[in-house]
């Protein structure tokens, strides 16, 4: 299966964000990545539902909508009415986390865990067969445009190892510092789907450079 590619919309020109979603849309990108901060869960707040309502107005891609919040349960259903079909929470921020998918699942869309750089992977193996996305963060969530952090590549192996085992239907996505150096290896190790904002939206042609990751 080819990979698929989805430009975080947090690195485009909020001035012009009706263009750049045009842009993404005329793109070979697979989905629109929205990530949402609330400047508690993350040391950073982003946009929450009116903008992401105004983002899939113009979208013809699926919204892919990353919850970098505390207490996701309380918006899901706000996410999913703004046009989220993915809905990624955190391990890290949700206690009873199979209700959480279950309740995402209730909704019609289709239900993610994001994992932060030092959580281990194997602390999902008991709720793998649920998931549709496992979002692998490969920088600490918060901020665009960090660093790659190079352990990411033997979680990906473990995690799609752990798929294989399991028989889950899960796609591996990878979320931060992204780039044509580094998403051939991540797609040797079994990432199905790359995250890339600043390095698409900061390039001189970010529908190129969307079709590199890609190839």
């Amino acid at each position: 299966m080819p990979v698929k590619v989805a430009p975080s919309i947090l690195a485009a020109d909020f001035a012009n964000l009706q263009s750049e979603v045009e842009m993404l849309n005329q793109s070979s990108a697979d989905f629109i990545h929205v990530d949402i901060m609330d400047g508690l869960f993350v040391p950073n707040i982003s946009f929450g539902i009116p903008v992401t309502e105004a983002i899939n107005r113009h979208a013809t891609k699926p919204l892919d909508v990353h919850l970098m919040i505390q207490n996701p349960d309380q918006y899901l259903e706000a996410f999913r009415n703004a046009g989220a079909e993915f809905i990624s929470v955190h391990i890290e921020a949700c206690p009873h986390l199979h209700r959480t998918i279950q309740a995402i699942h209730a909704l019609g869309a289709k239900a993610g865990v994001a994992v932060n750089p030092h959580t281990p992977v194997e602390t999902l193996s008991d709720i793998l067969m649920d998931l549709d996305l496992v979002c692998l963060m490969s920088v600490n969530p918060g901020f665009g445009g960090q660093k790659f952090i190079e352990n990411t590549y033997n979680k990906v192996r473990k995690l799609s190892a752990m798929i294989s085992e399991t028989g889950s239907n899960a796609e591996i996505e990878i979320d931060g510092g992204v780039n044509t150096e580094n998403a051939p290896k991540l797609v040797e190790c079994g990432a199905d789907i790359l995250v890339a904002g600043s390095f698409v939206f900061k390039s001189t042609s970010p529908s190129a450079t969307i079709q590199e990751l890609k190839a």
